[in-house]
C-alpha cells in the first residue's frame, strides 16, 4: 500500500487501527500523547476514542471493552502506569476475552518526567508480556503481534516504546488491514469476571504456566532475532538496538571489526530462553546495550548460572554501560571499540558550533500561572500575619513556578499530591501557612480525592486551583472542564466551582488570574481563616488565545529599575541600553508587568 512518513506514535496508532482496535482510552502524557490523538483524527468507523480523567479510569474502561470481546488499547506514559497499576495487577489474574494492549511510553533521560522507569520491570512484576519496538516501522507491525498475543493467552500485554521511538520519524510501509473482528459482547460468568482469593490462586498458577509457554513462543518470534557467529556476542533491544547497529556499521566501515560476532535482538518478554541458549552457545564474552535497567543482562546472567556456562557478561551491572539516562550511538560505539579492542573512528573535523546560552524551562510569556503565583507571593508578603509559608506544587506547566524569581513550588511529588502533601506538612507544623497549587486537568485526574480528604479530616490549608482551560503541558488536550471530547465534540462541561462547592470547603473564591489586585485580595481574604479554603484562579493558556494586543515600553518613563523582570521573570522582558524592552513576538498583553512597574512605563498597543 506504499510508504508514509510517520512519527513513531502515529505508526503505533495506525498499526492498532490496522489490527482492528475498537476502543482506545488514555490520559495525555509525553511521550505518548500523539497515539490517541492520531486515532481520534482518523475518525475510523466503529472505533471509540476518549481521554479519560486518569490512567486508572482509562484502563478500567478498556478492560470492560475487552471483557466484551473487543480489541482495546490504553495509552499513557511510564508514570501513568503507576496510577493504572491497581486494576492492571488484578486484571491479569481475571483475564480478558478480546485483545488488550497497554501502551506505556518510557522516557529515558528523563526528558519530561518525574522519574526514569523501565516498563519491562513492571511487566515482570505484574507477570505481563512486554513488547519493545526499536523503530517506528517495527512499532507499526508489532502492535498487531501484541494484540494477537493478548487474545491467544486471554491476558493484557504491555507495549513499551521509548521517547526516541515515539517521537522519531521514519518512512513506514503501510500494510493492508487485518481481518476485522466483531466483538461478541459480554457473557455473564461470575466465576470468571469476579475476582476472589480462590480464583486468584487458581489463575496465578495458570499465569505462571502461560509465562513459560510465552517464553518458548518468543524464542521463535521474528522480532527476537539472532544473527552472526563467533566467540563474542552483543545483545540489545528497543531503540538501543538501532543505536548498536549504527555504531557497529561505523566501526566496520572505518576501522574494521577484527573478529566475527553474534548479534541477539530481544524485543519481547518473557525472556526467550531457548533463543538465548542458542545465542550463548560457544561464546566467551557478551556485551549488553539496553535502556533503562539491566533487564536483558539480568536474564542472561540467571540463564548462564542455571546452565553453568563460562561466559563473561558486560553491561550496566559491571559499569561498562551507564545505569541511568539515554544511550547514544557515540557512547555505544566507544564501548564497542573497547569490547573489540579497536580504535574509535576519527570524527569528521567540523567548524566549532557556537556556544549557546543555557535555556532553563520557564513559564510562557502571558501564562496565567505566573500571574497567579505572583499574586499569592505578594499577598503573603503584604499580610499582617508574617507566617512561614510553604508552597506545595503539582505536575503540570505550573511546576515551573519553582524557578526564580517566583520560587513558588517547594514540593512536587506526583499527580494530585500537592494537596495531600500540604496536609501532611500542616499536621507537623500547624502554624505554617500551607498553600497547594493544582491545575485544572490534574484536579480532575487526582485532585478531588485530596480535597475530600482535607475536608473530612478538618485540615487547615489553602488550595489554589489554576484553571487555564486545557491540559497545557502535554499539548492542549481537552479535559472534563473544557466541554470537549477527544474528538473535539461538544459534551457536558464539568464545573470546577460547582464540584468544589459540593465538597464542603470552608470558603471558595473565584478570581481572574490576570487581575492582580482582585487575585491578591482573594488571597488576603482567606489567609487568616481556618479550614480548607479554595481559590479558583482562571485565565486562558497562551496557546489558546489570539495575540491581538501587546505592551510596549515608554523609554521616557522607564527608569531601568528592572522590577518587572526581577519580580515576574517574564521571558518577553529584556534589558537593553539601561531600559526594559518587550519582545513583541512573545508578549500577549496580559498586563502583569504593567501592574508591577512603579513608573507606569508599560503602554498597551494593538498589533
Amino acid at each position: 500500500m506504499g510508504k508514509k512518513l510517520l512519527m513513531g506514535n502515529e505508526a503505533i496508532a495506525l498499526g492498532a487501527l490496522r489490527a482492528g482496535v475498537s476502543v482506545v482510552t488514555g490520559y495525555p502524557g509525553t511521550p505518548s500523547s500523539e497515539i490517541l490523538e492520531t486515532v481520534a483524527k482518523q475518525n475510523a468507523d466503529g472505533v471509540y476514542v476518549e481521554w479519560s480523567v486518569n490512567e486508572k479510569a482509562a484502563l478500567e474502561i478498556a478492560a470492560g471493552a475487552a471483557y466484551s470481546g473487543a480489541r482495546a488499547m490504553v495509552t499513557m506514559k511510564q508514570v501513568g502506569l503507576n496510577v493504572a497499576s491497581d486494576p492492571l495487577m488484578s486484571l491479569n489474574y481475571v483475564g480478558i476475552k478480546g485483545g488488550m494492549v497497554i501502551v506505556s511510553a518510557d522516557d529515558p533521560g528523563p526528558i519530561s518526567s518525574q522519574t526514569e522507569q523501565d516498563t519491562r520491570q513492571f511487566g515482570a512484576f505484574a507477570k505481563v508480556a512486554v513488547f519493545d519496538p526499536s523503530n517506528p516501522q517495527e512499532a507499526y507491525t508489532m502492535i498487531a503481534d501484541a494484540f494477537d498475543c493478548s487474545e491467544k493467552y486471554g491476558r493484557p500485554v504491555l507495549f513499551r516504546p521509548t521517547t526516541r521511538v515515539c517521537h522519531g520519524t521514519a518512512s513506514v510501509e503501510i500494510l493492508p488491514p487485518l481481518a476485522k473482528r466483531s466483538p461478541q459482547g459480554f457473557t455473564k460468568d461470575g466465576g470468571k469476571w469476579v475476582i476472589f482469593p480462590a480464583l486468584a490462586y487458581a489463575n496465578h498458577k495458570k499465569i505462571e504456566s502461560s509465562l513459560k509457554e510465552m517464553s518458548r513462543e518468543f524464542s521463535a518470534y521474528a522480532a527476537n532475532s539472532l544473527t552472526g557467529d563467533g566467540k563474542k556476542g552483543i545483545v540489545s533491544g528497543g531503540v538501543s538496538f538501532a543505536y548498536t547497529c549504527e555504531a557497529l556499521d561505523d566501526l566496520a566501515a572505518c576501522r574494521g571489526i577484527p573478529e566475527p560476532y553474534k548479534l541477539f535482538k530481544v524485543s519481547a518478554y518473557p525472556f526467550p530462553e531457548q533463543k538465548a541458549l542458542e545465542f550463548l552457545k560457544g561464546l566467551d564474552e557478551i556485551l549488553v546495550t539496553e535502556e533503562l535497567d539491566p533487564v536483558i543482562e539480568s536474564c542472561l546472567l540467571r540463564l548462564i548460572g542455571a546452565h553453568n556456562l563460562q561466559v563473561k557478561v558486560k553491561g550496566k551491572l559491571d559499569g561498562t554501560m551507564r545505569n541511568a539516562g539515554e544511550n547514544t550511538v557515540a557512547e555505544i560505539q566507544e564501548v564497542l571499540s573497547g569490547f573489540f579492542n579497536v580504535d574509535v573512528p576519527a570524527k569528521k573535523t567540523l567548524s566549532p558550533s557556537p556556544i549557546l546560552p543555557g535555556r532553563p524551562p520557564v513559564l510562557c510569556a502571558g501564562c496565567p500561572h505566573r500571574a497567579s503565583f505572583f499574586a499569592v507571593k505578594e499577598a503573603v508578603k503584604e499580610s499582617a500575619a508574617k507566617r512561614k509559608a510553604v508552597y506545595s506544587g503539582d505536575i503540570g506547566c505550573y511546576t515551573l513556578g519553582n524557578a526564580a524569581p517566583l520560587d513558588m513550588v517547594d514540593t512536587c511529588l506526583c499527580m494530585g499530591a500537592g494537596i495531600t502533601v500540604a496536609q501532611g506538612i500542616n499536621r507537623v507544623e500547624p502554624d505554617t501557612l500551607n498553600f497547594a497549587f493544582i491545575g485544572d486537568s490534574t484536579f480532575f485526574h487526582s485532585g478531588i480525592t485530596g480535597i475530600i480528604n482535607a475536608v473530612y479530616n478538618k485540615s487547615n490549608i489553602i488550595i489554589v486551583i489554576l484553571d487555564n482551560y486545557t491540559t497545557a503541558m502535554t499539548g492542549g488536550q481537552p479535559h472534563p472542564g473544557t466541554g470537549k471530547t477527544a474528538s473535539r465534540k461538544d459534551t457536558v462541561k464539568a464545573d470546577i466551582h460547582g464540584i468544589v462547592t459540593s465538597l464542603g470547603v470552608s470558603e471558595l473564591i473565584r478570581a481572574d488570574a490576570f487581575d492582580l489586585n482582585a487575585a491578591k485580595d482573594a488571597v488576603k481574604r482567606v489567609i487568616d481563616k481556618k479550614g480548607v479554603r479554595v481559590l479558583l484562579f482562571e485565565g486562558a493558556c497562551v496557546s489558546g488565545i489570539s495575540k491581538s494586543a501587546l505592551l510596549s515600553v515608554d523609554a521616557g518613563l522607564c527608569t531601568g529599575c528592572k522590577l518587572c523582570i526581577k519580580k515576574t521573570g517574564c521571558p518577553a522582558l529584556a534589558y537593553n541600553a539601561k531600559k526594559v524592552v518587550i519582545d513583541a513576538e512573545l508578549c500577549t498583553g496580559c498586563g502583569l508587568c504593567a501592574s508591577v512597574c512603579p513608573a507606569g512605563a508599560m503602554l498597551a498597543v494593538k498589533r
